[in-house]
């Protein structure tokens, strides 16, 4: 939403000019689909050991739980790839890690993989989150590649900034639905999803402030389910080809022009840890299968419909919630609830159901916006009995599964989107507890039955619980909410700067639905 309030002062300030766009009537690419899994590769010889071990109709699950891992196992997949990529991602910044990224795409589309690729669109607007840049040049050049395709998810007709700020004025209804997605299937036989964007700070390569954050890695039909959401987006209405943009670019200038970025990728500090060049994963591949939780999965998504976005996901949650007989416990980043989510919380709490949750504190907060409109509720939420927890920007955990060595950011925020059922059942997936993931985005996340898993992330949320993770905020005897960590109790909630508590007064003025 950040972006959104940006594109508008641009508009005010520069006018509204003219520039170059798409027609009026978006085209459409050819349809397409993921093929049945193809027999060899690396990833077959592990879904087949896998499927030995835990029979056809499971799936394999392994938590990625530290940034480092959501890299270097997204690396591992896209070097075993032999058959196909499909990558859908909210956003992919112009960074080490994108771009290294990219790079091992490339690669893969070189010897043969073909690539798909969806983006929202808010991709070709920015380089990072912070700094503007037109991207669509870049993208065409990756696109050139006959075995890539891209295309944009709710593309602005026009493609300069300012005329991208004049139509975010002029077509907010439309505009502000964006694609919070984020997949990548490999040969249709492994997945990865969950929370992390390609950016710098979810890998734990941003020396400003890297997120705890959180993905799954399934092998089986779990990737066969991620492959029917990918192919919804990817022949929907919502999605046009970056080929539509009509920049001419060949195979020979994506070479010329990335030759730079490549250089420059090798010399990257952040980067100490990764290689340049695809490597060999088969040790790590052949430890797979044994290492994985089994479990049967349902993967659940909102769908891009022809005028609209449906959004199925508020009632998978809810159904999974009220289903709780013991316990929930809930570790969301960005936080909103309602009247509703309160009395059901509030009537499964009288019934012996325990709640514990963690989400951001104001001080571990990339989005201060949300605290001014989720504070309101931290007294009703304790009062109908959730043991309520906020992140610690100073987290003990930080150098463990924020930060990836040599990095050290300045602090540590949330960004992880999980749920564990009584110990059994798991959610993890791109969907925030507030309004704009359920009314104004599209999300996805899977909900997975198997015990290993649940029990596994629910010592991971204990543990991002402790006292020298996060702060208990509780009511004190009159009444008055306070933050405890050990031995600290503070009376006024924690923040980075006092800025930020400038920001959390001014951001109460807009829309909470906005966020």
């Amino acid at each position: 939403m950040a972006l959104i309030r940006r594109l508008v002062v641009c508009a005010l300030a520069l006018g509204f000019l003219g520039c170059a766009s798409l027609p009026e009537d978006l085209p459409r690419g050819a349809p397409g689909y993921a093929r049945p899994p193809q027999p060899g590769g690396p990833l077959a010889a592990v879904e087949t050991a896998l499927h030995e071990r835990i029979g056809p109709t499971q799936s394999g699950f392994a938590l990625l739980d530290s940034n480092q891992d959501g890299l270097q196992w997204r690396l591992a997949l896209i070097d075993s790839a032999q058959h196909s990529i499909a990558l859908q991602y909210y956003v992919w910044w112009d960074d080490e890690s994108g771009n290294l990224l990219m790079k091992r795409v490339i690669d893969a589309a070189d010897r043969g993989v073909k690539v798909r690729l969806i983006l929202d669109d808010l991709s070709t607007i920015l380089e990072d989150e912070t700094h503007p840049m037109l991207r669509d040049a870049a993208n065409a050049l990756v696109d050139a590649h006959p075995n890539i395709e891209i295309r944009l998810f709710n593309a602005w007709r026009s493609r300069e900034l300012a005329g991208r700020a004049a139509e975010t004025l002029n077509r907010m209804e439309r505009i502000n639905h964006r694609m919070h997605n984020k997949l990548l299937v490999v040969d249709n036989r492994a997945v990865i999803l969950g929370g992390r964007n390609i950016g710098n700070e979810y890998f734990g390569l941003s020396a400003h402030f890297n997120f705890r954050d959180l993905d799954v890695l399934g092998i089986g039909p779990i990737a066969r389910q991620a492959s029917g959401v990918f192919d919804r987006f990817w022949n929907s209405e919502w999605v046009v080809p970056v080929k539509a943009l009509g920049i001419a670019s060949t195979r020979e200038d994506l070479r010329r022009e990335y030759a730079p970025a490549r250089r420059k990728l090798a010399s990257a500090p952040s980067l100490a840890r990764f290689a340049l060049d695809r490597q060999d994963w088969s040790a790590a591949l052949a430890r797979l299968p044994g290492e994985m939780h089994a479990g049967t999965s349902l993967l659940h998504t909102d769908t891009p419909d022809q005028d609209a976005l449906n959004h199925h996901m508020p009632r998978a949650i809810r159904e999974l919630v009220g289903g709780a007989q013991r316990e929930v416990l809930v570790t969301n980043a960005y936080i909103i609830p309602d009247e509703a989510s309160v009395r059901q919380i509030k009537a499964q709490t009288a019934r012996g159901v325990k709640f514990r949750v963690l989400t951001n504190s104001l001080a571990s907060h990339d989005v201060p916006a949300v605290n001014s409109h989720y504070k309101q509720w931290r007294k009703p939420l304790i009062e109908a009995g959730v043991d309520l927890y906020e992140m610690r920007p100073d987290a003990a955990v930080q150098p463990l599964l924020a930060d990836t060595p040599p990095t050290k950011a300045e602090f540590m925020g949330l960004h992880v989107k999980a749920m564990v059922i009584d110990r059994e059942r798991v959610f993890i997936g791109s969907m925030n507890l507030d309004p704009r993931s359920a009314q104004i985005n599209s999300e996805m996340g899977v909900i997975v039955d198997s015990p290993g898993l649940a029990r596994e992330l629910a010592r991971a949320m204990d543990r991002d619980m402790a006292a020298d993770n996060a702060w208990r905020v509780t009511l004190d005897a009159s009444g008055r909410i306070r933050w405890t960590a050990g031995d600290q109790v503070l009376a006024t909630q924690p923040a980075r700067s006092f800025w930020q508590r400038i920001e959390d007064v001014i951001f109460m003025a807009f829309p909470r639905d906005l966020y």
